[in-house]
């Protein structure tokens, strides 16, 4: 039975489970054992059966509680507390970087790295760059920046003027660019660019320059035999055009020497092309005129050696009438001047035999033939005297047409170029532009 003393004491001082706030200190062991055991002065505490499982409840709570400096929390036991204070419910979309990595701290060392406050640092790998460096949870439950790590770009490089390039990747990160020109310039600069990894060129754009010359092809060696009795030779060519592989506009050729179509002197002549274009590059090519006079000697006194000067030199195209009024005469000769351009391509010498005997003479050109040296060749080539004749010889001297009739210049000309020997002076005159065109 218990003190009246005791209940006494119970009745000022209530139990100790009535006082909760003694619960999770350590002042809440020290009164109870205060209130259980010190009061009862007169005697020594005394623990019943009953008691224990309470001191033993009490021990474990003092030991399980927190006080400052303790390292535990008040509230360790609080599950919904606990969840809401330490595990960090996520706010912010977790951070995912393709082509780096990140690394994030929270505020107070949470679970969870997208809580509002995680500062987040972004490193991107070689290549790439993001627009922020570091970024934090904000409370509008966004990231305060973009993070992505996007691949260095260097802007788009300029297109050369009259060039252009070809790059390995875009104008990304790491990519080679090469410049090249266009047919006639040449590149002046660099010729390839890499974009760094500071969104820049390595080198700047290159610009095409004109430094190529115009080309301009002359006509080949000249060569020309000048009429007999003559020691003038009229020689004639096509202007050259010149070509231009960059933009194609050029000045008017100049000619240094006579023109074409002039009569030259016996001798060699040399001659040059000029042209220029817009850049200033001066183009040029050279050719020669070469003249050959023929001395025709009229005084020797055969018809053999008259015609042994011409051989494999001249062809001859032998004219006889009976009178200068000959009709048939008179016809040839006028179809004949304006084609001399044609006469001088094809090497042919003209001789003229005119009435008959004893009044008859010969002329090549303007140089006149003995009577008897013309009776001679109509004696020798079995040319008759008392009617229209034609007679055509080659260089070699081989009688190769006769027409008793007038011809045009056209198809004298024919027969001409059938000529073996002829075909190959119409191949080298052709490739030295000789040719009787206007």
């Amino acid at each position: 039975m218990p003190h009246a003393g005791d209940r006494a004491g119970a009745a000022e001082n209530p139990p100790f489970w009535s006082e909760r706030r003694a619960f999770g200190s350590r002042n809440a062991l020290e009164g109870f054992l205060q209130l259980r055991f010190t009061r009862r002065r007169a005697s020594a505490p005394r623990l019943t059966m009953d008691m224990w499982p309470l001191v033993l409840l009490l021990v474990q709570l003092c030991l399980c509680s927190g006080y400052e400096g303790s390292g535990h929390y008040t509230h360790g036991d609080d599950e919904d507390w606990y969840s809401r204070r330490y595990k960090g419910t996520p706010w912010c979309a977790p951070i995912k970087v393709k082509h780096g990595d990140v690394s994030c701290r929270t505020p107070r060392g949470e679970h969870y790295r997208n809580v509002m406050g995680t500062r987040c640092k972004i490193r991107c790998k070689q290549g790439y760059e993001t627009q922020s460096t570091e970024v934090v949870c904000m409370a509008s439950k966004h990231w305060s920046s973009n993070y992505a790590c996007r691949q260095i770009r260097c802007p788009k490089p300029n297109m050369p003027v009259n060039g252009g390039y070809k790059c390995s990747d875009g104008s990304y990160f790491s990519s080679r660019c090469e410049f090249f020109c266009s047919p006639g310039f040449s590149l002046k600069g660099q010729k390839t660019a890499t974009c760094q990894h500071t969104s820049t060129w390595s080198a700047a754009v290159p610009t095409c320059v004109d430094v190529d010359p115009p080309k301009i092809k002359c006509p080949n060696v000249k060569d020309k035999w000048a009429e007999p009795g003559k020691l003038t030779a009229k020689v004639t060519w096509d202007t050259p055009e010149g070509d231009d592989t960059a933009d194609g506009i050029l000045t008017d050729v100049t000619l240094k020497g006579r023109p074409p179509k002039s009569d030259f002197p016996e001798g060699l002549h040399k001659m040059s092309y000029t042209v220029f274009d817009r850049a200033g590059n001066k183009g040029a090519c050279r050719f020669t005129v070469r003249v050959r006079a023929m001395s025709i000697n009229v005084g020797v006194r055969t018809a053999d050696a008259l015609l042994d000067q011409f051989y494999e030199k001249r062809r001859l195209l032998i004219i006889s009438a009976p009178t200068a009024a000959n009709h048939n005469y008179r016809f040839q000769m006028t179809n004949l001047q304006p084609a001399q351009c044609g006469l001088d391509l094809r090497h042919v010498t003209v001789i003229e035999l005119v009435g008959t005997y004893p009044a008859q003479i010969g002329r090549i050109g303007h140089r006149l033939l003995p009577p008897g040296l013309a009776l001679q060749l109509r004696l020798l080539l079995r040319i008759p005297q008392r009617s229209f004749q034609m007679l055509l010889l080659d260089k070699q001297g081989i009688d190769k047409q006769r027409y008793p009739f007038p011809v045009t210049a056209a198809e004298l000309f024919t027969t001409v170029d059938t000529f073996p020997l002829r075909r190959d002076e119409m191949a080298l005159q052709q490739e030295a532009g000789q040719s009787c065109q206007s």
